[in-house]
């Protein structure tokens, strides 16, 4: 079939009227944009594009002055100079939209609390902790009360965080108000003991305990202070009750009793022997490294022979280095040189990590110093996970 060309001639024309229609609409649309934006908006872009922030700043302030749709992209220039690590930058922008008087309820709330996050970033905790404090009453109240209780964990300031988390209508996700509370008390507890204020301590883990029922870290902390404090009997016997009831915590209890036998009288055999039952029973159960290095060193204290059979028995079943190490110290097979670097490559595997973040430490800790998230170390080292 033959194309007929008249059709596009008689469209060509056609189109090009459409089209000078439509770039007419552009410019003129162009134009009441320009009208309708403020002339420091557009200053300020150019000082932007510039990379002159201050007096972009400025320009900024003048137009949010003068013009409340500008709020917008004060909030999102102070977040972007936040991100930056510009705090000084973002603090100046928050500041100047607070001294507005007609700044409405929301936004001033918006800018509160953006303020407080520049002053946490910049960690100016005190200054946050205030910028935090004026936003009670707010609809930001909630989040302002969980960032305050960020603070207050961070800096161990640990009545004041009691103290919050009491009134708190709603508490982090992870742990309850009354979860946290125990942590508390027992954080302060450990505080006295550090100090050698043991009375102190004692009452503190009281509270503790009194606070919530099934909460096995008082009772641990309870063995830490009795041992602390030269009672090596009482220690184990409470250690014995919360290890029965808690098969969780003898773990962390097997390593706070090494030097509790050396203290017994002879008379404490028996006693000795429930706990080495229990702790046997346990390895037995869950393969426990920490109890596994409790049960060797209790039975070289105990004088029986072949302590070292353990470690025997645990890479008959498990795949371990650190039993490998261990068992080539314990027999004395290797030169000093491969002993110490044997006992280097096994140092990370003994460590703890949070299963929220992944931080690592020698150290077991009821809340992580990396994310400050609580219980979320599981009592095990690093190579049994």
């Amino acid at each position: 079939m033959d194309f007929d060309w008249s059709w596009l001639l008689l469209g060509l024309p056609l189109a090009f009227v459409l089209g000078w229609l439509a770039s007419r609409m552009d410019w003129r649309q162009m134009r009441i944009m320009q009208r309708s934006s403020p002339r420091p908006y557009f200053q300020g872009l150019t000082y932007l594009l510039n990379e002159q922030q201050d007096k972009a700043i400025d320009v900024f302030v003048e137009a949010v002055q003068s013009d409340p749709d500008t709020v917008e992209l004060h909030f999102a220039l102070g977040s972007l100079f936040r991100r930056r690590g510009e705090y000084d930058r973002a603090v100046r922008v928050h500041e100047h939209l607070l001294a507005r008087a007609d700044l409405s309820a929301a936004d001033r709330a918006r800018a509160q609390w953006d303020l407080a996050q520049d002053f946490l970033k910049a960690g100016l905790l005190d200054r946050a902790e205030a910028a935090l404090q004026a936003l009670d009453g707010t609809q930001l109240q909630q989040q302002a009360q969980t960032a305050l209780l960020y603070i207050y964990e961070r800096t161990h300031d640990w009545p004041q965080a009691q103290a919050l988390a009491a009134r708190m209508v709603d508490v982090p996700a992870g742990l309850k108000a009354n979860g946290r509370q125990v942590h508390y008390w027992c954080e302060q507890a450990d505080e006295a003991m550090r100090r050698k204020d043991f009375e102190t301590a004692s009452r503190l883990l009281m509270q503790a305990t009194a606070q919530v029922e099934g909460s096995v870290r008082p009772w641990i902390e309870q063995v830490k202070l009795l041992r602390q404090r030269g009672q090596s009997r009482e220690a184990i016997e409470l250690a014995l009750q919360v290890g029965a009831g808690t098969p969780d915590a003898v773990p962390l209890l097997a390593g706070l009793l090494d030097d509790a036998f050396a203290k017994l009288d002879p008379h404490a055999m028996p006693l000795l022997q429930q706990w080495h039952d229990l702790l046997r029973a346990h390895y037995e159960a869950h393969g426990s490294l920490d109890v596994l290095l409790a049960l060797v060193a209790m039975e070289q204290h105990m004088g029986l022979p072949r302590a070292d059979h353990w470690y025997v028995t645990h890479l008959r079943k498990y795949p371990s280095l650190v039993a490998s190490a261990k068992l080539t110290q314990l027999l004395h097979r290797g030169d000093a040189a491969i002993e110490a670097n044997l006992a280097k490559a096994v140092r990370p595997l003994l460590r703890y990590r949070c299963q929220q973040c992944g931080f690592e430490t020698g150290s077991y800790f009821w809340q992580c110093p990396g994310c400050q998230s609580w219980e979320s170390f599981p009592p095990r080292r690093v190579e049994e996970l």
